[in-house]
């Protein structure tokens, strides 16, 4: 198995880089030459007072009985791309050598209704004294941190984690995922691919076609979280296209997907999945079975995340 599984790699790698995120570096630019900027003071506006829709009272999460958290049942998930039906599926989607598409079973798992914002970033700031890359809070509080790193994604989700845990206030179905020994993180890219896709495989969250009513895409920056309706995405969740690319808990690995993967040591050296396309993207980026790979310390503009609490 791991002969092949190597050889593999170095194949879809270099799909993955030259053929899945090409249309990234054709619209910005080649960031990777980017020059360091000078630290910049947060604006202001990552600390807001008020910030409608959202609890000030709670660290800026949505004000919902769940806090912006959906969850998402267990069932079977399609995952990979059929080039018969998605002429626009990259060769990193394929499943196998012998099928297009796969299915898994996956089991409940609550996500973010959205993307983590500026102001949630600035919460954990101010509440920790962590060093966020200052671009990240430079945003407007209610559109999609970015900017953030790997490393800086998984501590948000630790702070967050044991603030629930020790907060009295935690919705009871939170607390007893929490008491039960789930854990917040980012999401794997089944679970991802899951909330984006439903079960019926299809190739962008509202349907098979594309849609600019329906997320921000093709354009030149993020907008405010949720900006876009939804009404045929599975769960109600919000910009699982466009926007920004959302980190997960996978490392990349060529399909097919493989739970234990994400359980090996996450200090390794790996380049890690993201999902979703973000705001200048094209049509054939922000498909939900779209695979972008990054590396772990990458801090890029149209980069975020969204949380996940699942039995990790």
């Amino acid at each position: 198995m791991a002969a092949p599984r190597s050889a593999l790699w170095r194949g879809t790698l270099l799909v993955l880089l030259v053929g899945g995120l090409i249309a990234v570096l054709a619209t910005l630019g080649d960031l990777d030459a980017e020059e360091p900027r000078e630290p910049r003071e947060p604006s202001a506006a990552a600390a807001p007072a008020e910030l409608p829709g959202f609890r000030s009272d709670a660290w800026f999460l949505p004000d919902d009985e769940l806090l912006g958290f959906v969850e998402v049942p267990a069932g079977e998930q399609p995952m990979g791309s059929d080039h018969a039906t998605d002429p626009l599926a990259f060769d990193n989607e394929r499943w196998d050598a012998g099928s297009a598409l796969g299915r898994l079973e996956v089991p409940a798992f609550f996500i973010g209704r959205y993307e983590v914002t500026v102001a949630q970033l600035g919460a954990f700031v101010a509440a920790t004294g962590a060093w966020i890359d200052p671009r990240a809070l430079q945003a407007p509080p209610d559109h999609p941190a970015a900017f953030v790193s790997w490393p800086d994604a998984l501590a948000y989700c630790r702070w967050l984690e044991t603030t629930l845990r020790e907060w009295p206030q935690t919705p009871p179905a939170l607390r007893r995922a929490l008491d039960s020994g789930w854990r917040l993180s980012l999401p794997s890219e089944a679970q991802w691919e899951r909330a984006a896709r439903g079960g019926d495989g299809r190739i962008y969250p509202w349907g098979h076609r594309p849609r600019r009513d329906r997320a921000n895409y093709r354009a030149g920056s993020t907008t405010p979280v949720g900006s876009f309706e939804c009404p045929e995405c599975p769960f109600g969740l919000s910009d699982m296209s466009g926007n920004v690319w959302e980190l997960t808990r996978s490392r990349y690995q060529p399909y097919p997907y493989d739970e234990s993967d994400d359980r090996q040591d996450p200090t390794a050296d790996a380049l890690w999945i993201m999902r979703g396309g973000h705001f200048g993207d094209p049509e054939r980026n922000v498909r939900a079975a779209v695979r972008g790979g990054i590396d772990p310390g990458a801090r890029r503009p149209f980069v975020g995340f969204r949380v996940a609490l699942a039995r990790f």
